[in-house]
């Protein structure tokens, strides 16, 4: 009777069901048991102890910089215009070319002004004959003169009479009045031929330096007016082997700024590329710019606040005797302001780490969790404060040693302790549980 249910699955042809199908219901239930259990102990077992990011102090060099953003420009630059109007007749150079200092680079029509000198001439030759005349007339009443006062002599002061000897000595005085004044007109006169001929000579546009010409903004048939001011035509460079970096430094870094100091800089043409610079001057006058902010909805009016950005401008002196760099050409300067040696350097970072509020944080969520970023902790932390550090003690737990901070190079601290020895672990976060450790102990 026990093979019944046998032969009758196989008397209607129905497969045997697996045992662990038969068994489903039960498989589930003891999972759910052992899943439950897991949880439960979990929650109760202790909390494993909190992995700490380290980065240990280490004797080294510290170099302090500060950055800043500029242009190259020639340390000298000339803008070269005329003095007079006219056309343009001829333009003797381009943009690049090279130029020595009187060469002539453009030429202005100068025939209206040959035609002032022309009339400049008329007028000095009629002058110099008003001159001549005018001696004549003085020679003359002179002449005139000295007859009369011989008669007056050998009569006895009877003839001539005493008016006509007057009047004689009258048309000699304005005799030589009128030779003084034809004099002083052919002064004039010689002055303003000498003004057109200066005049002449500007319609020749020269160069006033040695140098290269950096643009060029006149072309021949070209009219220029120097009415009110100098029309620009040329900007010459006299010497790109020598050039200037201008850039502007924060307040915050002015300070620490002072001429004499080695820089360097890059620019966009050449990637990876560093060239050499020296700080040759740091003006005293800032400069102001004003950034503004607004904000506001459709119902509301807009306000609007301005902050003032200050900066001072600084000057580097650089070299390029192969004429690599050109002027105008975006430059990031790094300054070097302090470097230090065999110094006791820390990670910024383990002065901003407090043991109670990042264990407050690792629990939750996988991650690296680093000490407070509290604005009144910056403030405080300053070349010369005394701050406080921990290090992995004995016994794994954090270790309080006091510090006094020097300067900082953005990364890393120079500092100065009785407790602090290079070597020791410092601690600068708290690696949360399922995060891996960064490869970079210093996390700032």
């Amino acid at each position: 009777m026990a093979s019944e249910p046998q032969d009758l699955n196989a008397f209607l042809g129905t497969k045997r069901r697996p045992w662990w199908r038969r068994n489903l219901r039960w498989i589930i239930v003891a999972l759910v048991v052992v899943v439950l259990g897991l949880l439960v102990s979990r929650c109760f077992a202790p909390k494993p102890p909190p992995s700490y990011i380290i980065a240990p102090a280490e004797k080294g060099a510290l170099a302090v910089t500060v950055s800043a953003t500029g242009r190259l420009a020639p340390t000298r630059q000339v803008t070269v215009g005329s003095e007079i109007s006219g056309l343009v007749l001829k333009v003797l150079v381009d943009v690049n070319d090279q130029v020595t200092e009187g060469q002539p680079i453009a030429i202005i029509d100068p025939a209206r002004l040959d035609d002032a000198i022309t009339q400049s001439r008329a007028a000095l030759a009629a002058n110099q004959a008003a001159v001549a005349q005018a001696r004549a007339t003085v020679d003359e009443s002179t002449a005139q003169l000295r007859r009369m006062e011989e008669v007056s002599r050998l009569s006895g002061g009877k003839v001539p009479a005493k008016t006509e000897l007057d009047t004689a000595r009258a048309a000699v005085a304005r005799a030589v009045a009128n030779l003084r004044s034809a004099e002083a007109n052919v002064v004039s006169a010689r002055a303003s031929l000498s003004s057109n001929q200066t005049q002449r000579t500007r319609s020749i546009i020269r160069s006033p330096v040695d140098g290269v010409v950096l643009a060029r903004q006149v072309d021949a048939g070209q009219t220029v007016a120097a009415s009110f001011s100098t029309p620009t035509m040329f900007v010459i460079a006299q010497d790109l082997t020598h050039m200037k970096l201008e850039v502007a430094i924060d307040e915050a870094d002015v300070g620490s700024v002072k001429v004499g100091l080695p820089a360097s800089f890059t620019v966009d043409a050449f990637p990876g590329r560093t060239f050499p610079a020296q700080i040759t001057r740091v003006d005293l006058g800032s400069n102001l710019t004003a950034s503004t902010a607004s904000s506001g909805s459709a119902t509301a009016s807009s306000t609007t606040t301005a902050n003032q950005v200050v900066s001072y401008a600084a000057v580097l002196s650089v070299a390029n005797p192969d004429l690599t760099l050109r002027p105008g050409m975006t430059a990031t300067a790094t300054i070097g302001v302090e470097k230090l040696e065999n110094a006791l350097l820390i990670a910024n970072g383990a002065l901003r780490f407090t043991p109670e509020q990042s264990g407050a944080k690792s629990g939750g969520g996988g991650g690296i969790q680093f000490g407070p970023r509290r604005q009144d902790q910056q403030k405080a932390i300053g070349r010369g404060s005394k701050q406080t550090v921990y290090v992995v003690g004995k016994d794994g737990k954090p270790e309080k040693v006091d510090v006094v901070t020097g300067p900082s190079d953005g990364s890393r601290t120079a500092v100065t302790s009785t407790k602090l020895t290079p070597g020791m672990k410092v601690i600068v976060g708290v690696q949360a549980d399922g995060a891996a450790k960064p490869a970079k102990d210093d996390q700032d």
